[in-house]
């Protein structure tokens, strides 16, 4: 047994019914726990609303969305009781993080506070609409290896934008940093950052009641989607997810109440993260030995996810492929030549000598 009178290891769902449609779950004194809709697998987005003065403080926001904002006035009118929200915290830049922050701002007068990185990506990418793919994407998609019929039907389709489903964000907003103290009611609450699911993601850790909100850097039963984009293609988003993971594992109890961007609250979060940092390891090696011969990042999903991959599990399947692959070069573990339909073919380096 630890110090909390637990077992050693042991991860606990403490909340383990979802709020209902446009309700509330009070996680602790002036802390709510709410959900928003996703259309895809994981089918939810978790969001947070800390009492903050005469108003309330937000933690994330949803897709830009009509169906969104329509939950949200739900949300704004019951459980947050018609009381104004003041200030928006967003985690990360995904979008279904960020996606109504720019409402909040222009129509509810609510002020920003995110990572620099976080909003200068958002800003990026909202100017950045195409009505189809660009060639470095294109080229991007066949170095990793994309089936040749998945290719050519993306290659004539309009992408999904990031405007799609963000609103606009107007110019303003208040940067937060590694080791920053917020003050939000009657908690204080420090940043700390963390990479890898996306740059420069933000926690908030409120040590006198045992609370991380965590986004999508601690999640409880799946790991979050690690990947490498056409926007930095040479990138090693997996070295930095584990030194992120090592580094929030030095400030985790087993205790702390783990409020995270998806699935349910739950305790036990140094456990979790050793669970996340053994889970890749373990990856990284059956896909070394897997590279004793030559591969593509596609011919990976059979040892890396051991199922059929389809769908929209496609693209997050590949650009994940990636990432390990790119850790593993990176470590100096594998190499890669260029095939000559322009996929790169990985191989381990000791076969490679052999």
């Amino acid at each position: 047994m630890d110090g909390t009178g637990k077992a050693k290891g042991q991860i606990d769902y403490p909340f383990p019914e979802p709020p209902e449609d446009g309700g509330a779950v009070e996680i602790a004194p002036g802390l709510l726990w709410m959900r928003l809709p996703l259309p895809m697998a994981l089918n939810h987005v978790n969001i947070y609303a800390l009492e903050d003065g005469d108003g309330w403080t937000i933690i994330d926001t949803g897709l830009g969305t009509k169906t969104t904002r329509e939950m949200w006035e739900r949300l704004l009118a019951g459980p947050l009781a018609g009381r104004p929200v003041r200030r928006v915290i967003v985690t990360h830049h995904h979008l279904d993080h960020i996606g109504q922050a720019g409402w909040f701002q222009s129509e509810h007068g609510a002020e920003l506070l995110t990572t620099r990185t976080a909003w200068l990506f958002a800003r990026m990418l909202l100017l950045d609409v195409q009505e189809r793919p660009t060639e470095e994407m294109i080229a991007y998609w066949q170095g990793a290896g994309m089936d040749p019929a998945i290719l050519e039907e993306r290659r004539n389709s309009r992408p999904l934008n990031y405007a799609d489903a963000v609103s606009p964000m107007p110019l303003g907003y208040k940067r937060i940093k590694e080791g920053d103290v917020l003050r939000i009611g009657a908690r204080d609450w420090r940043v700390r950052i963390g990479n890898g699911h996306a740059p420069e993601h933000a926690t908030l850790w409120c040590e006198e009641d045992g609370l991380i909100l965590a986004g999508d850097q601690l999640l409880s039963r799946i790991s979050p989607n690690i990947g490498v984009y056409a926007t930095e293609p040479e990138a090693d988003p997996m070295g930095e997810w584990l030194e992120s993971c090592t580094e929030l594992g030095k400030y985790a109890r087993q205790d702390h109440l783990v409020l995270p961007g998806h699935q349910l609250p739950f305790t036990g979060v140094s456990q979790r993260l050793e669970d996340l940092i053994r889970g890749h390891v373990r990856d990284l090696d059956r896909l070394e030995e897997f590279l004793k011969t030559p591969h593509s990042a596609t011919e990976c999903f059979k040892v890396l996810y051991r199922r059929p991959i389809e769908g929209m599990e496609y693209g997050l399947a590949l650009v994940e492929s990636m990432s390990h692959l790119n850790h593993l070069l990176a470590l100096g573990r594998v190499v890669r030549e260029r095939r000559e339909d322009g996929a790169w073919l990985w191989q381990c380096i000791g076969a490679q000598n052999s």
